[in-house]
């Protein structure tokens, strides 16, 4: 699995630091981790990735490119939370998110980036679409992510949970 690991996050890096990358190579490499991770925080990231950088193969719109790069910044996020070498205690419990960052994982949304309210509310929109209740989701989980668009807009305004 660590090789696996490996390879994708080597993989993610060299898309991501290119300066035009190729986006149907990032969309199959994409598909393989949504395919093949073990892990549900790698495989939503991926998939919900996959849209984006599909619609942005043969496109040169500056706003598709932006967000495509963020997408591929959120996967390799993960990937390199899941590879580092965890040090100090065996089996100590990982370090607890604020409630900001949990919010950004939520909505699928890169960590210690600048947003504005327009992205917020574009990633709360695309999230919402699985999780409305009318489309088959779960009332608590479309509340959950109405609750974590709110701590986004409004940071000073919610304490950590």
């Amino acid at each position: 699995m660590m090789e696996r690991l490996d390879s994708w996050k080597l993989a993610l890096e060299r898309l991501r630091s290119a300066h035009s990358p190729d986006w149907a190579e990032a969309g199959r490499l994409l598909a393989e981790i949504a395919r093949m991770s073990g892990d549900l925080t790698l495989r939503q990231a991926a998939e919900q990735a996959l849209p984006v950088l599909r619609q942005a193969v043969d496109n040169d719109e500056h706003g598709v490119m932006l967000a495509a790069q963020r997408r591929l910044g959120v996967v390799l996020d993960v990937v390199h939370d899941l590879s580092v070498p965890r040090f100090g205690r065996r089996n100590a419990m990982p370090k607890q998110l604020s409630s900001e960052d949990r919010a950004r994982k939520m909505l699928g949304l890169p960590l210690a980036v600048q947003l504005t309210c327009e992205e917020i509310n574009r990633a709360y929109r695309r999230a919402a679409k699985g999780l409305h209740p009318d489309q088959g989701g779960s009332a608590d989980a479309f509340i959950d992510l109405a609750d974590a668009r709110d701590i986004l807009i409004h940071p000073g305004a919610h304490k950590d949970a």
